[in-house]
């Protein structure tokens, strides 16, 4: 059965075989052309699709919709973003500047029916009407990060956060705005997948409001006999399975210590110290620093995703056993080199020449496979090297800000036990992290227990001392 991901990527590959199914002949010699894409586009296919999978799909150049761009004769351009009047604003200036021969237009979610004929008008206007070969909404406003984890907020949604939904000022329109974006987004989910869910959320609250827009949503498409989005694909999606899909939709206050909590797995520590994003984290090239000199040291961008096995097997391990993986890894790595290394001395060849190679090449069938997996070896030597990068860039903050002590105190404090010292003495220590780390901690512990009033202002009082900012308590108040 096919994963949400591998659906999103089918739905993407097709878009850029001009909305045509992908068939082996296609694959063979593909149609030449451009990709010009918004933030929120470029979110959405850099997780899924690596530059090399683009120009094998025939992409020879992908650029950003709002980048200054020349003019390219006889090749079609694919536009892919969101349907903003910014976003329509610029392709009717590029209508008019004539600079594609051949555009086909792909609408992350779909386009209103106003900002359609706005668009015609500007293709009318500007004489380009016959080079408008396509127009679709693609329903693919999610960012799938794993096969079966997405997440809605892209790099231009700040709007979609948990402060905006929460804060007192938030007008109607703007919360009416929130809701019907985080709708039209987890929609889109529903018909990549194919299938209508089974709802499920708490009552009255933002969770129902959700829950009640989508299944307004879902069943006004099904009454659509002629645009239901749900049966045009039946034979694909398997539409007319009786096991439909469970959707529970919670509010974030069902469980508020949990993204606060300072965790211990590779994943959560990459994500929390070394800002993991969209399957990326960028870490210092330990290679390229020049402490001598005084320069700045390079930074690297490392991808983290499913084609990374080592990532896959340890995302979710506990940051020690990360560490005793790669050591393992590394020595596996080693006596392979090592059997390599003994071959060709066997055989008289210590260079790594190419009269070498082809000696080698020439020789037994034993030689030829070792050679054979060189590439292989590469790989692993390159992941190795990489998770080692990360898991060193995380140690340091381990020790640095005392992490390991913050996990400890806080499974403690959510788990009900008796802590070893009171957290006021903890806290005094200026060793002991950043002032948010410290922030962290105080509010767990204010959320998971009934905290005295005397104990509450001593620890106010040592928040202030450390430099904290006490901004959320008012809020937390109110919440409690």
């Amino acid at each position: 059965m096919l994963t949400l991901k591998d659906r999103q990527i089918n739905a993407i590959k097709q878009m850029l075989n001009m909305n045509q199914p992908q068939t082996k002949a296609l694959a063979a010699e593909p149609v030449w052309k451009l990709l010009i894409y918004d933030r929120v586009g470029q979110d959405i296919i850099s997780p899924l699709i690596s530059i090399r999978e683009l120009r094998e799909l025939g992409v020879t150049l992908h650029i950003q919709l709002h980048s200054d761009r020349d003019s390219i004769p006889d090749v079609p351009a694919i536009y892919f973003c969101a349907p903003t009047e910014e976003n329509l604003g610029r392709i009717a200036q590029d209508f008019q500047n004539g600079l594609y021969d051949v555009y086909h237009l792909n609408f992350i979610s779909p386009i209103s029916r106003q900002r359609l004929e706005d668009l015609a008008a500007a293709a009318l206007q500007a004489g380009c009407v016959a080079n408008i070969h396509k127009v679709y909404d693609q329903y693919v406003n999610f960012i799938t990060l794993e096969d079966d984890m997405f997440v809605l907020k892209h790099q231009n949604s700040d709007s979609l956060s948990y402060y905006a939904i929460n804060r007192a000022n938030t007008q109607d329109y703007e919360m009416e705005g929130i809701m019907d974006s985080i709708v039209d987004s987890l929609f889109s989910v529903f018909v990549t997948l194919g299938n209508v869910p089974i709802i499920r959320c708490p009552k009255n609250s933002a969770a129902e409001m959700v829950a009640r827009k989508l299944e307004k949503k879902l069943r006004e498409n099904l009454w659509d006999a002629r645009n239901n989005l749900f049966h045009m694909d039946a034979t694909q999606t398997g539409t007319f399975s009786f096991q439909r899909p469970l959707l529970i939709l919670m509010d974030r206050n069902v469980d508020m210590a949990t993204p606060l909590h300072h965790t211990w797995t590779y994943q959560a520590l990459a994500h929390d110290v070394l800002e993991l994003s969209l399957n990326r984290v960028i870490v210092e090239d330990d290679n390229d620093k020049a402490p001598s000199t005084g320069a700045k040291s390079k930074m690297k961008a490392c991808d983290l995703d499913s084609r990374d096995k080592f990532w896959s097997s340890h995302k979710g391990s506990p940051f020690p056993m990360v560490a005793e993986a790669i050591q393992e890894e590394l020595e596996q790595y080693r006596s392979s080199e090592d059997e390599i290394k003994k071959l060709k001395s066997t055989m008289g060849i210590d260079g790594e020449t190419d009269v070498a190679f082809s000696m080698v090449n020439d020789n037994t069938a034993k030689l030829t496979s070792a050679v054979n997996s060189l590439p292989q070896l590469m790989e692993k030597k390159r992941l190795i090297d990489m998770h080692t990068k990360i898991a060193t860039a995380i140690l340091n903050f381990i020790k640095s800000r005392r992490l390991d002590s913050y996990f400890e105190f806080e499974e403690k404090i959510m788990s009900k036990q008796v802590l070893d010292r009171p957290l006021a003495d903890l806290m005094r220590d200026p060793e002991f992290g950043t002032p948010e780390d410290k922030m962290r901690l105080f509010i767990i512990y204010y959320i998971c227990t009934n905290m005295p009033e005397a104990e509450y202002q001593k620890l106010e009082q040592v928040l202030k001392e450390s430099g904290c900012d006490l901004a959320p308590i008012p809020y937390l108040q109110r919440w409690k």
